[in-house]
């Protein structure tokens, strides 16, 4: 990966940034921590409205796609090139859909897994595969959640998405660490964004989420993208097919 400015190991200057899912919540901050580490960044999301916004905030580039539908893979590539030389990508298009397991429809596991698992895949396949053409060393960051390791009760399908993004993960880190390309995942404790707001207004939820993190606090948008600058620039040139939990302690005990 080509050096940062001055041989700063945490700038980006000089690289272009994909991330997925950066019209709000995780992924916006990740793109404005990119962007603060020097990168040019591209922000991708399917709501045009929100992705603009989001690039006019980070001093970005908006560019609207499904990451859903692989066909639009391709225009992401070609506008990331159009930027420079793009050498990271993130990955952080998510969804959830509750429920119990006994009572769970189908169509939401199909449709937490075409969001969290396929796009993820298909997304990190084609930007590896960009790379290795190129016969470029670069980094992929994908945003798991501690319910990566953990279950937990109306989450089966969450649970299940997130298991498959850290193997992934890890497979793909270790298939393509020879060639310079890393790959790891940030696994965030509950964060309070648009899609976890709704879950916080029932107080016996939000009251069973603090009891079980040692910290007893959320963690934040801006920590989880600190966690997400780390693995994407030099400073963490050894670290591949890892997860980086961000999760107050949940996992520790």
């Amino acid at each position: 990966m080509p050096d940062g400015a001055a041989g700063d190991r945490w700038s980006l200057d000089g690289r272009v940034a994909v991330v997925i899912g950066a019209g709000r919540g995780l992924g916006r901050g990740c793109a404005q921590a990119l962007a603060e580490a020097g990168a040019d960044v591209l922000l991708v999301a399917r709501t045009a409205s929100e992705v603009e916004e989001a690039a006019r905030e980070v001093g970005g580039t908006a560019h609207v796609a499904d990451v859903t539908d692989e066909t639009q893979i391709g225009g992401i590539l070609e506008a990331a090139a159009a930027l420079g030389d793009p050498r990271v990508l993130v990955n952080a298009a998510g969804t959830n859909r509750t429920g119990p397991a006994a009572e769970y429809a189908l169509s939401d596991w199909d449709a937490l897994f075409d969001v969290n698992v396929r796009a993820t895949f298909v997304a990190c396949q084609a930007f590896g595969a960009s790379l290795l053409e190129r016969g470029a060393s670069g980094a992929i960051v994908n945003l798991s959640s501690q319910m990566g390791t953990v279950g937990f009760p109306g989450r089966v399908a969450y649970c299940a998405t997130k298991h498959a993004v850290e193997g992934i993960t890890k497979a793909l880190g270790v298939e393509w660490a020879p060639h310079g390309i890393r790959v790891n995942a940030v696994a965030p404790t509950f964060v309070l964004t648009p899609l976890t707001e709704p879950m916080f207004r029932d107080e016996a939820f939000a009251a069973e989420v603090r009891r079980r993190l040692p910290t007893g606090e959320l963690a934040t948008v801006e920590q989880v993208a600190d966690a997400v600058r780390y693995l994407a620039c030099d400073a963490s040139g050894s670290v591949t097919g890892s997860v980086l939990r961000v999760d107050g302690g949940w996992t520790a005990w």
